[in-house]
């Protein structure tokens, strides 16, 4: 089985549903306003009404405030959050929809605790921790440490590209991956060549 395919941080309709006419299952948008990715609710509504069918609408969110995240999804229709900072399970479960736990992963990270912790999460996504960001930065973190049996879906994210991505498939099989940096032109603008040559490297 190959692994579903999200692609993260889009800032352009046009963008977002050319990338995703190309087979990928799922369209990341950003609401954190310190990214170079981040997108307001009036773009990130293109953008998702842009989109052909079958196609995840998730958002992330890093350490926001509820106030904030209900009125985007007020706003926009997305099937997924993601949360990428340090919220605690119970704040990401308050909203009653699917979420996926961004994880920042480093040598003293228990990943068996944390999805314990983070067990009502459709899945866990593992990342490179770096102190000074929440993701998004092409690093990748030593994929061995993601060789753990657990009870929730894996993603894998950091640093994958064309290049990385068929050892990574082939050394954590994740069941899914989120990609970024790896397949752009510039912040928030997404390459088309780069994402059918990381669709054929992973086949």
């Amino acid at each position: 089985m190959c692994p579903k395919i999200k692609i993260c941080g889009f800032t352009q309709a046009d963008n977002a549903r050319e990338a995703s006419l190309l087979g990928i299952d799922a369209v990341g948008l950003v609401f954190y306003d310190k990214s170079p990715r981040y997108v307001e609710v009036e773009a990130a509504l293109e953008i998702v009404n842009a989109l052909p069918p079958f196609i995840n609408r998730v958002g992330l969110f890093v350490n926001a405030d509820s106030s904030f995240i209900d009125e985007v999804l007020c706003e926009v229709p997305l099937d997924t959050l993601q949360f990428h900072g340090d919220e605690a399970p119970i704040e990401c479960s308050q909203y009653a929809m699917p979420f996926i736990k961004a994880l920042r992963v480093h040598q003293n990270t228990d990943l068996i605790k944390m999805a314990d912790d983070y067990r009502l999460s459709c899945g866990l996504l593992l990342d490179a921790f770096n102190e000074n960001t929440y993701g998004g930065t092409g690093e990748a973190f030593d994929w061995s440490l993601a060789k753990v049996a657990l009870d929730l879906p894996i993603i894998l994210a950091g640093g994958l590209n064309s290049d990385t991505v068929a050892d990574a498939v082939k050394q954590i099989n994740p069941y899914a991956l989120d990609i970024s940096s790896g397949v752009e032109s510039a912040k928030g603008v997404k390459d088309i060549d780069k994402i059918k040559q990381f669709i054929a490297n992973i086949k």
